[in-house]
Parts: structure tokens; C-alpha cells; sequence
């Protein structure tokens, strides 16, 4: 249904006439993110340059009943920012300014759609950087990471966005501005803060972030280590860590995607290899040297046929290089891929990589495995052609892949969300009262259900439901279901 008059009117008073867009071709352009198998053209897109223009968009919208989303770079791989048809889309993308590099407490004060790279680059020269590094880190919003507490190659040893920002403004469904916490590392109070980050633009629009930044450590040692099977370098992952040491990051490539950055990048991974440990310690240069020859020690044990240190930046920057090319490199062997997201304990990883090998040769797809390994977080690729009719093949294999994650005592995501792609695996992991009171917290902040719907919760729980402004069920209308 069109959107009134009024309502469109109020939008262009709100953000300016040129900041509005409701041409068609260009409307396509927000019909989804990363993940491509859920679209929907929505009705009208605003892109507010401020806090004030956010809040005049959200009140006219309440105003209106009409469901909002919010979008940064769009880079995200859950459907976190699939737009309603009929709704708007807030986008963010003006909003990209570093309003305060503060080097004596080690904060920086943003907007959302500041890109994650761009707060490195501002505070570098002083010896600073800030931690959370997504593989789209170059492209992706510290709002996006803000919404799905987005982690990064050095999650193990730094931590996630939740771990990084200390402060933030939001603009809640109803149009109220609210600040939680500021530039101390903890506030007073119920960790409201904490509940925002990871909420995925279910909760309110963020349009202001505190982070924290952190030294550049005194020496940073990159290894690369190939093995003949994953089963050989997951063993040495854990023996790592059962040494007591704490990389920055340890990341796992198998075969096939070691193959494919080959054929992207040229990284020089390990011919022939089964799997590659990519290893980084940092630190106090001390520590770093000691731990460094532990890791090689642990890798020889475990079967590693070949060992490599990286002897500058630019050798370092070449193997990351492969690594964070991975998701793209996929296009080289395949002409469509669904990228999963699961978490399994650190000690089933050669469990679950055997099982995600028997799940890929009974569904006859291949499965690039590009992850983690520190922290369990996998990034199973399930490789499929469209134009062959294997998509549904493809879908089931990714949700046969995540049921192996819970199996194993995992859970559904790691650092991609929730979004729409997972909505309705929810039950899977949580109880019903688990759900319930995922949904009251989300109805305390939003009782319109406006505000991103459809996205992280099961709506109703037979996912039935289209999402937006409540509508009663079928089942709900001849007496067989209640509302909770």
C-alpha cells in the first residue's frame, strides 16, 4: 500500500526533498544486504544527516504506523536489513563524520556510518587503532557492527564491538532520544548499553557511538602453518590455547578456500595443503618472540608440514589479504554462495568440520570452511549454481549445517546476527520462555512493533506471520492460538 500523503511530506520536511528517494531504480538498490535470497523493494528510502533529522523520521513513521529499518553499508550476511514492502529505510550513509578523537581517554566519538577502517586511520599516526576488524571492515559501518556486535579476525584475543563501545545515543521507536553510558568503561545502572549492541536495529536507531581505542602493540608475529587435514590443525588450535597462550587471532582456512584466495589474491598458502592456520601474536616484543616458538613447537607436533613467519608489513598484509578475501574469492570457483554462521566449542571442531563433510557429499554440494578457529566461529560457504535449481538444495544444507552447530553444544551465530535468516531457527536454541522474554524486553522498547520487524524473533512462532504492525493470526482469529 502506497504511503500517505502526509507522511511523505513529513519525510521531505524531516530530511530535505533530495534526500529522499522514491524512484523505483533507485529504490532497488536497498531491496536487501548481504544476504541476496531475502529482498523487498520497500516504499520509500530517507537519509537523515543528523540526530534531530533520525527523530523527525521515526516520529512521523510512529505517527503513521508505518515500519521503519534501519541501514548502513548493507554489507551484512542475515538480513538484518531487508526492508518491508511498504515500509521506509532509514539509511545512515550521510551520517559519516568523526566528531571527537579524544587520545587521552582513548575514545572516539562517531557517527554510524563512519566506516570501521576510517577510525584506525584517524588516531594511527598517534599510535592508536581500534580492534573489532570484520573482513568488510574497509566498507562496513560502525553502526552495523553497533547493531550486530560484529567481531573480526581478532574477536579471540581483543574482543567484540560490545567490548569496544562505551557509549551511545539512540533514537527510540517512539522518537525519543535517549544517551546510554559515555566515555567511562562502566555506568551505573542496568547494562542497557550491553542489551542495544548485538540488538540488530530492533531496538531503536543508533546515531551516535563512543568506542574505545587501544594502543599498537609493540611487536605483532604472523604465522602461517599448513596442514595435511583440517582434523591436524584444529588439534593444534587447541592445543595453543590448553598451552595458555592468546593469540590476537587464530584463523582456519580448508582446502577449497585456500584454492580460491590462491586464485584471487596470491597470498601463497601452503601448496597442497589440507588446511592453513593463519596465527598472530602481539605484545610486549618479550612475550611475543616466546610464544611465537611455543606456536611453532605446537604446530610441528600437530603435523604442520610447512612453517612461515611473515618478515614485515607487507608479507603480513599479504596473508591477511588472502584470508579477508575469502567470502569474495568463493566467486572464483562458484557462481553462488550461502555464507552460514555457527559457533561450536573450540574442542569440536574436527567433530563438527567431519560432519559438515558428510552433510556437503549426502545434499552434493562442496562447502568452503574459512573461520575462527580461536573462538569456534565458523563461516561454512555452501557453494551452489541458481541456474541449475540447486538454491534449495543449498538453503537445506546451510540449516543442516547450523542444527550440527547446536548439536555439538554451539549456537546460532557468532558474529553475523540473527536477522531474517535465522528468525525461525530461534526455538532451536532458546525455550519458549526464553522467547517470551526476548519479546517483552523488545516490546518495552518498541510496543508498535516498528522498528526493524521480522528480524531476530520468530513473529508469530510458527513464522507465519508477515511482519510490520500486528495483525491477528488465522489461527488466532478461529480460537486455536492467543497472543503472548
Amino acid at each position: 500500500m502506497p504511503l500517505s500523503r502526509t507522511l511523505v511530506s513529513a519525510l521531505r520536511s524531516a530530511v530535505g526533498p533530495e534526500h529522499v528517494v522514491t524512484e523505483p531504480e533507485r529504490l532497488r538498490v536497498y531491496e536487501c544486504d548481504g544476504l541476496t535470497g531475502h529482498r523487498a523493494v520497500p516504499e520509500l528510502v530517507v537519509l537523515p544527516g543528523s540526530t534531530e533529522e533520525v527523530q523527525a523520521v521515526v516520529r512521523a513513521c510512529r505517527r503513521e504506523r508505518v515500519p521503519f529499518v534501519a541501514r548502513g553499508a548493507g554489507t551484512g550476511l542475515s538480513g538484518g536489513a531487508t526492508p518491508m514492502a511498504g515500509g521506509v529505510v532509514v539509511a545512515l550513509s550521510r551520517m559519516d563524520r568523526i566528531l571527537e578523537v579524544d587520545l587521552a581517554s582513548q575514545r572516539v566519538v562517531v557517527e554510524p556510518g563512519v566506516a570501521n577502517l576510517d577510525v584506525t586511520r584517524a588516531v594511527e599516526a598517534e599510535g592508536f587503532f581500534y580492534a573489532p576488524d570484520p573482513s568488510s571492515q574497509q566498507v562496513c559501518t560502525i553502526g552495523g557492527n553497533v547493531a550486530e556486535n560484529s567481531g573480526g579476525a581478532h574477536c579471540l584475543g581483543r574482543g567484540f564491538t560490545v567490548h569496544h563501545v562505551t557509549g551511545l545515543t539512540l533514537v527510540l521507536p517512539d522518537g525519543d532520544v535517549v544517551e546510554l553510558g559515555g566515555k567511562a568503561l562502566d555506568s551505573d545502572g542496568p547494562d542497557l548499553l550491553g542489551v542495544v549492541v548485538g540488538s540488530e536495529g530492533t531496538l531503536g536507531i543508533v546515531t551516535r557511538i563512543t568506542l574505545r581505542i587501544v594502543r599498537i602493540p609493540e611487536s605483532v608475529r604472523t604465522l602461517l602453518a599448513g596442514f595435511e587435514t583440517t582434523d591436524a590443525a584444529g588439534a593444534a588450535v587447541s592445543e595453543i590455547v590448553a598451552a595458555g597462550i592468546l593469540p590476537s587471532a587464530i584463523e582456519m582456512m580448508d582446502r577449497l578456500t585456500i584454492e580460491a584466495a590462491e586464485l584471487a589474491v596470491s597470498p601463497g598458502y601452503p601448496a597442497g595443503a589440507g588446511a592453513a592456520l593463519l596465527v598472530e601474536l602481539d605484545g610486549v616484543a618479550e612475550q611475543v618472540e616466546e610464544d611465537a616458538a611455543e606456536v611453532e613447537r605446537i604446530c610441528r607436533a600437530c603435523g604442520a608440514f610447512e612453517l612461515r613467519a611473515a618478515t614485515d608489513d607487507g608479507a603480513r598484509a599479504l596473508l591477511w589479504k588472502g584470508r579477508k578475501s575469502a567470502f569474495a574469492a568463493m566467486g572464483r570457483v562458484a557462481r553462488a554462495y550461502y555464507v552460514q554462521d555457527g559457533v561450536v566449542p573450540r574442542t569440536k571442531l574436527p567433530e563438527v568440520l567431519r560432519r559438515i563433510e558428510e552433510l556437503s557429499d549426502a545434499h552434493g554440494l562442496r562447502v568452503g570452511n574459512v573461520f575462527h578457529a580461536g573462538d569456534g566461529n565458523l563461516h561454512p560457504l555452501v557453494l551452489y549454481d541458481p541456474e541449475a535449481g540447486e538454491t534449495e538444495r543449498a538453503r537445506k544444507l546451510a540449516e543442516a549445517i547450523l542444527a550440527a552447530c547446536l548439536d555439538a553444544g554451539g549456537s546460532l551465530t557468532g558474529e553475523h546476527g540473527v536477522g531474517m535468516d535465522k528468525a525461525c531457527a530461534m526455538p532451536g536454541m532458546f525455550s519458549e520462555r526464553d522467547l517470551a522474554v526476548f519479546e517483552r524486553l523488545r516490546r518495552a522498547f518498541d510496543p508498535d512493533g516498528l522498528c526493524n520487524p521480522g528480524k531476530v524473533l520468530p513473529t508469530p512462532r510458527l513464522c507465519g506471520e508477515a511482519p510490520g504492525p500486528y495483525r491477528p493470526h488465522a489461527l488466532e482469529r478461529i480460537g486455536l492460538a492467543e497472543r503472548l
